[in-house]
């Protein structure tokens, strides 16, 4: 058994202790992004996601080894993007920037949801082993949440922003085409350096707080910070 210490113990006890948290929520968030996206794709015509089974909410089925790794580790990441057949849609570009944006989108409505339900467990001022358990729940799934949705804006391939721009600014299609096979690498230099770490920590910050300012004047409760300092409860 791991007791708070010093050092890497200390480290581990943390790491596990978080996991309790980010674990239900990652597969959530990874679930329903990439169920997001199969879903609108076969919405506007394409089966594609349906005879593969991304259909589903089940998230083994949407995991991507590296993705989930920098998303327990960096609070950002992505899944196992959805095979799509373009040729089954009636408008290509249009079609396929909706289809990009499902994933995002979904993420940014989840994180309200959980942002609504910490707020009213919030409110209720119950207090106990399970209802701490939810409230935080809740508070890690609301920000993971919003970090998995801004993440995969970036326009980077193979992230859903480079798929978005590439579809309205066709321009960048060949400049994309260059760097694709060097994805991995441009996503892990930028994440290990830290070059992502303030723009994603403020918008995250930004985003989160908004909502939570959102959720007090819908339940009219009082004024109570979910983040600290620069950077995220987590």
């Amino acid at each position: 058994m791991l007791y708070p210490g010093y050092g890497i113990t200390s480290y581990l006890y943390t790491f596990f202790q978080t996991l309790i948290y980010t674990a239900p929520a990652i597969l959530i968030a990874i679930a329903m992004h990439e169920f997001a996206h199969g879903f609108v794709a076969y919405r506007l015509g394409d089966i594609t996601p349906k005879m593969d089974g991304r259909l589903t909410l089940n998230p083994f089925k949407h995991l991507d080894i590296w993705g989930t790794l920098c998303l327990l580790f960096f609070h950002v990441g992505w899944a196992k993007p959805v095979r799509i057949n373009t040729r089954n849609f009636k408008n290509r570009r249009r079609d396929m920037i909706l289809v990009a944006a499902a994933g995002p989108v979904m993420n940014f409505i989840l994180a309200f949801i959980f942002m609504l339900f910490y707020g009213l467990l919030f409110k209720t001022g119950a207090s106990g082993v399970i209802i701490t358990y939810l409230e935080t729940l809740c508070l890690y799934a609301s920000i993971l949440n919003v970090g998995l949705g801004l993440f995969n804006l970036i326009p980077v391939p193979p992230l859903d922003g480079a798929n978005i721009l590439e579809e309205a600014v066709p321009a960048v299609q060949q400049f994309y085409w260059k760097i694709r096979r060097y994805s991995v690498l441009i996503l892990a230099i930028l994440l290990v350096s830290g070059i992502l770490s303030w723009p994603m920590n403020y918008l995250n910050n930004a985003i989160v707080n908004g909502m939570w300012d959102l959720v007090q004047t819908i339940l009219r409760i009082g004024s109570f910070a979910t983040t600290g300092g620069s950077g995220t409860v987590i």
